[in-house]
């Protein structure tokens, strides 16, 4: 795990040198391939070294990482291209990478909470320091007073536990049972607020509206995972004291995600609705993990997996749009699929893959997610069937209000799609698809 970290770090003199841009992507691709092709453990821990080291879930969150990166870079030419403050952008991509690459290798408790913590500050960068829009400001410190508020008393938390079990290592903590109440609050708090749960969502709107597109791609990529890969890792602590509380969680993620489904239909800046549909998705991944079952953690790592990349892929596409309108209104992106009909197939594909229709990884995470939870209480049906219509709905509300009717008169000039936002987008959407090829990766971690 070292030698990664190693050159990582020794890539940073690199993000200080004129026209690296390219090249830093580049190594960034070959980290990716270096690291897909390791040895992998199915029941234990591997490449162990210096409180590092990687499992099935870790591996996954990993790559994803890395590939998220490497989009970012793809997406973000104009950077590139009007030298705007292009070393610094690098050097932020970098150490967020760094820090998330920490985070899901980290094998001792206090070290995930500090890498966790981290990794805010280079998002932070990404929203006030290369947003373009006026109150990022603003929404960047939504984003910190709503984790930062939630987490101190994780660190508490954590202290406690080392206090009474005298380890901090994440893979002994299946041996111990914490049964107290207000422990089990304050340790999962901090995932809740990042997941983000309904109450405690607030601050993710707003972030990726103030946001660059590539804060938008790491954000909703894999800063929301990482409340979903802590929860994964702390409930094994906390099952007894879960299946008397969890129903709280579950209720609230499941009822929040209905009320959210519909404030989608509502939305007019399709950022914003992309935004809102993600809070939707990840109270199901909630939901599922505070089951407490296999299935329900199974499905919760698959539905990341392909949330991250359908995401991260759909905030392209409207940055696409925004490139040529500079607008992200729905009532001045209408009608384009007279302008670009080969854009139009992505905006299809993605948005097929965001109401979880076949082959992508975001139905298999699904399909999981309705046993677990219809398997822990019947009466489940039919808020999820609820969800399952109207996520499809608004789906199919931003689709044909986008792609469909008369186009925006004052559309001045346009051109059309340039082969990397084309090859941007099919880099997102093949690992999504085509890793249900592959499903047994997903399915024996457990």
């Amino acid at each position: 795990m070292m030698k990664f970290l190693m050159m990582m770090i020794f890539m940073i003199p690199l993000c200080f040198m004129k026209n690296m841009f390219w090249l830093i992507q580049f190594f960034f691709f070959f980290f990716f391939f270096f690291f897909f092709n390791l040895s992998l453990s199915v029941n234990f821990f591997s490449n162990l070294s210096m409180n590092m080291g990687y499992d099935i879930i870790s591996y996954g969150l990993i790559l994803l990482s890395i590939w998220i990166c490497v989009l970012m870079m793809l997406a973000s030419e104009d950077f590139f291209k009007l030298n705007f403050y292009v070393n610094f952008f690098l050097f932020n991509i970098l150490f967020l990478l760094i820090f998330l690459y920490l985070t899901f290798s980290s094998l001792n408790l206090f070290c995930f909470y500090l890498f966790f913590e981290g990794s805010l500050i280079p998002a932070l960068f990404l929203i006030i320091g290369l947003g373009n829009q006026i109150e990022r400001v603003q929404s960047g410190m939504y984003l910190l007073f709503y984790t930062l508020f939630a987490s101190f008393p994780m660190l508490l938390g954590i202290f406690f536990i080392f206090y009474e079990n005298n380890t901090m290592i994440l893979y002994c903590m299946k041996f111990f049972n914490m049964n107290m109440l207000v422990l089990y609050i304050v340790m999962i708090m901090a995932f809740m607020v990042k997941v983000p749960m309904y109450f405690v969502h607030l601050w993710l709107p707003k972030a990726h509206v103030e946001a660059s597109i590539s804060g938008s791609m790491i954000l909703a990529g894999i800063m929301l995972k990482l409340g979903g890969y802590g929860l994964l890792r702390v409930m094994i602590l906390f099952q007894q004291i879960g299946i008397k509380y969890n129903f709280i969680w579950v209720m609230i993620s499941l009822i929040g995600g209905f009320y959210i489904s519909l404030i989608c239909f509502c939305q007019i800046d399709i950022k914003s609705l992309i935004a809102y549909s993600s809070v939707c998705h990840m109270g199901m991944v909630l939901g599922g993990i505070m089951t407490l079952n296999y299935w329900g953690f199974l499905g919760a790592y698959s539905l990341m997996i392909g949330h991250g990349l359908c995401s991260s892929g759909m905030f392209c596409l409207i940055n696409i749009n925004y490139e040529r309108l500079h607008s992200r209104s729905m009532f001045m992106n209408k009608g384009m699929l007279s302008f670009m009909p080969s854009l139009s197939l992505w905006w299809f594909l993605l948005i097929s893959s965001n109401m979880s229709a076949p082959p992508s990884l975001n139905l298999m995470g699904e399909i999981s997610l309705l046993n677990s939870l219809m398997s822990w209480s019947n009466y489940l049906m039919f808020i999820l069937v609820l969800i399952m219509f109207f996520s499809a709905g608004y789906s199919m509300y931003l689709y044909s209000y986008t792609q469909h009717g008369k186009y925006y008169n004052g559309t001045y000039s346009f051109y059309v799609g340039l082969s990397r936002e084309y090859l941007l987008l099919l880099l997102h959407w093949v690992p999504l698809n085509f890793m249900v090829f592959k499903l047994d990766y997903s399915v024996i971690w457990f």
